[in-house]
């Protein structure tokens, strides 16, 4: 349940991809606030990298609820694509088989990282109907066509089309083009008709297929997430996010299909964070760079530490992975674990007897922090106004001169930071 803190500023600011602004959040019902956060591809176990966006997307969560928001969050897993499809032919599999073991190190990685996931992740293979459905709907209001068994969206009956992106719609080809696959490599837009349901190939497996309305076939990428967010949090969200690499075609596919459906914006704040860079170059096969956290771990590593580390450069901008800036912010974190060690020792020394305006020192404390995170979830600001105020305590204590109600008051407001940061450990590091 939220716990409702004031803040200084009294707003909670967010850079918008869609308007290009930082804006003040506002719901459109209430307090609830209904969030759309991408979730992992399973065909392949997540990195790193995606982890740095789940992150960024667990803190927006936690900072929400903080502030009193009640927040309905849906994060899913893509288990139905092209690549997930001939990954398990090549290996021989089901798709339930290549995925199984990919969901399950993801939400074991997710959990030691202190990630918080929704209770139900829904599945594009569990969305199938639902996908039907909304093909039938965009069929029957002129936005998609068959072609030899499949079924394509025209972008251009839907107005304002790569609203997202920016996408310079004079530059449209005027012979109609078809995109047949859900995702194509790199950062392109293709300028044509992009798919929603593929049909069965002659002979095609059972497997990777299923009997609808529409034919024996299965709905492509493009469908999956507008099923998945239909079918569990409705027509209008107030968030989503995801990273950076969606505004290519993928989140404006997702904007256009749901909005020609239901003629209402989708969401009115979109956030994307930006990439994780291992020797200057993002993770690939190809590259030989991927990382995940199981291997950090195994590296000494602690699921803390790498929170830490992935937090510490602010979501949207870029951050590259060296030994020398992980070392670095190990001990970075290791001197705030020690203050707040000085700070319990400090506690249990004798009964609290810190006076009122000490009270609303602490909470000038934490407001200083509150002020960043209201910056667009200004992480690293809130760290270092912390690592600011944490030393200044030490030496206080050092000192002499704070009393032991004073550290207990300090170790509260710094375990109410924690409900957002997840990695000050002020439970468990004593």
């Amino acid at each position: 349940m939220a716990t409702e803190h004031s803040s200084a500023s009294g707003d909670l600011m967010l850079t918008n991809t869609l308007t290009a602004r930082r804006e003040p959040f506002r719901p459109r019902h209430g307090d609830g606030v209904r969030l759309f956060t991408c979730g992992p591809s399973v065909y392949n176990r997540p990195h790193i990298g995606n982890f740095r966006t789940y992150l960024f997307q667990d803190i927006l969560q936690r900072y929400l609820e903080y502030r009193g928001h009640r927040v309905l969050r849906v994060l899913n897993f893509t288990d139905v694509e092209d690549k997930a499809v001939d990954e398990a032919k090549r290996r021989g599999l089901s798709l339930a088989d290549l995925t199984r073991d990919n969901e399950e190190i993801f939400l074991r990685e997710a959990w030691s990282l202190g990630i918080r996931l929704p209770e139900v992740i829904p599945r594009s293979s569990t969305s199938v109907e639902q996908a039907v459905e909304l093909i039938r709907i965009l069929l029957e209001k002129g936005h998609a066509y068959r072609y030899r068994g499949c079924v394509f969206f025209d972008p251009l009956t839907f107005p304002d089309f790569g609203k997202l992106f920016g996408l310079d719609l004079s530059k449209w080809p005027k012979k109609r083009i078809r995109f047949w696959r859900d995702t194509y490599l790199g950062k392109r837009w293709n300028l044509g008709d992009f798919i929603l349901w593929h049909a069965a190939g002659h002979g095609e497996s059972d497997a990777f297929v299923w009997n609808t309305a529409l034919g024996r076939g299965r709905p492509a990428w493009n469908i999956q997430d507008p099923a998945m967010i239909s079918q569990h949090l409705g027509y209008e969200l107030d968030i989503c996010c995801g990273g950076v690499d969606n505004l290519y075609r993928h989140h404006d596919y997702n904007i256009a299909v749901m909005e020609a459906i239901s003629d209402r914006q989708l969401a009115p704040y979109w956030l994307h964070g930006e990439h994780l860079l291992v020797r200057g170059a993002k993770m690939a096969k190809s590259k030989g760079n991927i990382i995940y956290p199981g291997d950090m771990f195994r590296d000494g590593v602690s699921p803390q530490e790498l929170r830490f580390y992935l937090l510490s450069v602010h979501y949207r901008s870029r951050m590259s992975l060296t030994e020398r800036r992980l070392a670095r912010a190990r001990e970075r974190l290791s001197r705030i674990w020690s203050f707040i060690r000085y700070l319990r020792e400090g506690a249990a020394d004798a009964a609290a007897d810190a006076e009122a305006e000490t009270a609303d020192g602490f909470r000038e404390m934490r407001l200083r922090a509150e002020q960043r995170l209201d910056d667009d979830l200004d992480v690293p600001g809130a760290v270092t106004v912390l690592e600011r105020d944490l030393s200044e305590l030490h030496r206080m204590l050092e000192h002499g001169s704070l009393s032991s109600g004073a550290c207990s008051l300090a170790l509260r407001e710094m375990g109410e930071l924690d409900k957002v940061l997840g990695f000050l450990g002020v439970a468990e590091k004593g």
